[in-house]
């Protein structure tokens, strides 16, 4: 991956995210990778345990910094950078990065609009809104990869509390009428209604417009979340492993990531392109449809493998003193004071035995 990112000659876009270890918020280890999203590569992979850093939720911030200085210290030039909206991020870049463009993944806002839209479709005279909820979600992407700039992308997303109410004409210089042709008739919402009045307050929430007009228009980082979805195969989230552990199987995983990433789509014997029908949990019963793809190779095990035997086995010194290189965190328990079993007069006890 190294090598990888010293032969990048020009600024690249470069998608970032953390992985928890396991569900929750209490995690052990946290792993964020970055990914060069305009070649769909992993370029780095950083390893966080919580015990570095206080707590668990500091791990992502951490985990981001060291490799951004890993990368640039290797000679790549980070052109833009594209995360989720965590504020610890936004405040780094924007504070000590002004250099670097951020944007928002899109799909990481929709989610949490989604979610609020659904909130508000449960409230009392509101559950018209719900009707709205999909075609929101697609405005906000054609928001995104339509517009030039985060300002017209913010016009834009704020002509939908118009369009909902059937009033497609707005007071915008940036987007003055809608781009849609003459719409059938639909539940349009009745102006100064409840509902109306509340889902208008949503759609322009100030945090809301701030967050439209960093949103990427080209980039994503689906193909991070991808990766980490590979990532349980090698290291799955109910199976507890050591630090360097962790570490292997991520080296792992991205390498069998990188071999397979641009993989070509299967055909069908008739030469069209194989579809499959999936109905992923987040959808809440609505199908997608996806190309299939044609079946992952491992090339990089048989090289794995003729490394350990013609080199390592031969010699494997210089292997093991790169791995006792690695700084190892020490165990979550070094944190706290182990008793002197010898002096204390603490004995194990059990509720099912009673103690002399």
């Amino acid at each position: 991956m190294l090598e990888m990112a010293r032969h990048y000659g020009k600024a690249v876009v470069l998608g970032g995210d953390m992985r928890a270890d396991s569900p929750g918020h209490c995690a052990k280890y946290g792993s964020y990778t970055m990914m060069n999203l305009e070649d769909n590569k992993v370029v780095d992979i950083q390893l966080i345990q919580s015990n570095e850093v206080g707590a668990s939720p500091r791990m992502e911030r951490e985990g981001f910094l060291r490799s951004l200085q890993f990368l640039e210290s290797a000679g790549l030039r980070v052109g833009a950078i594209v995360t989720d909206r965590h504020p610890s991020i936004q405040k780094y870049l924007r504070e000590q990065r002004p250099d670097i463009k951020h944007y928002f993944d899109t799909w990481h806002v929709s989610k949490g609009l989604a979610k609020k839209i659904d909130a508000l479709g449960k409230e009392r005279s509101c559950g018209e809104v719900l009707a709205w909820r999909r075609s929101i979600i697609n405005h906000l992407y054609w928001c995104a990869s339509s517009s030039k700039t985060g300002e017209e992308a913010v016009e834009k997303w704020k002509s939908v509390t118009n369009h909902v109410q059937n009033v497609h004409h707005h007071d915008s210089d940036l987007f003055p009428v809608c781009a849609h042709p003459p719409l059938e008739m639909r539940a349009w919402l009745t102006p100064s209604t409840k509902a109306c009045e509340r889902f208008c307050d949503l759609m322009i929430n100030q945090r809301l417009l701030k967050d439209v007009a960093k949103l990427s228009p080209h980039h994503q980082t689906s193909s991070v979340e991808g990766f980490h979805s590979l990532i349980l195969k090698f290291a799955p989230k109910n199976v507890a492993f050591s630090f360097v552990g962790m570490l292997n199987r991520l080296h792992l995983a991205a390498l069998h990531y990188n071999e397979n990433s641009n993989r070509e789509y299967a055909c069908s014997q008739s030469g069209e392109p194989s579809i499959r029908v999936k109905w992923p949990k987040y959808k809440k019963g609505e199908h997608s449809l996806h190309y299939r793809k044609t079946a992952p190779t491992y090339k990089y095990v048989e090289s794995l493998l003729r490394l350990f035997f013609e080199e390592v086995v031969i010699n494997p010194c210089p292997y093991q003193e790169q791995i006792n290189q690695l700084e190892v965190p020490d165990h979550l328990c070094a944190a706290f004071d182990k008793p002197d079993l010898q002096e204390s007069e603490v004995r194990p006890w059990s509720r099912f035995t009673q103690m002399e």
